[in-house]
């Protein structure tokens, strides 16, 4: 994932044996352990399905999805590179006025026109 964005998908052992040789042509190795990497990840429901880029051997760019139960995955690290993640200085809020009438808990701010 070498200055990439996108995420790389950590097994654990166990989901590695069951997959087998299926895995292993997706499969990348760092410190970290195997791994996929992905661009992009929806872990939403029973499968987390990584879409990655690849490249036939004519030289084509291909999209693929790859598809596993949830309870395979160990850990999911992101490299996104965003400048609205992490620890920044924040604006101060104005306080507002004293006489200001106090607001319900319930209640909206009325749009402004």
């Amino acid at each position: 994932m070498k200055g990439s964005n996108g995420y790389a998908v950590f097994f654990y052992p166990q989901a590695l044996e069951a997959l087998g040789d299926a895995i292993k042509p997706y499969l990348q190795d760092n410190p970290g352990g195997p791994h996929v990497v992905c661009r992009e990840i929806d872990t939403a429901g029973a499968f987390v399905e990584m879409t990655m880029s690849a490249v036939t051997a004519e030289a084509e760019e291909v999209t693929l999805d790859l598809l596993v139960p949830t309870s395979m995955v160990r850990m999911i690290v992101s490299s996104q590179q965003s400048g609205s993640f992490g620890f920044r200085p924040h604006l101060p809020v104005a306080p507002e006025p004293a006489d200001a009438p106090a607001k319900d808990a319930g209640e909206a701010d009325a749009p402004a026109t």
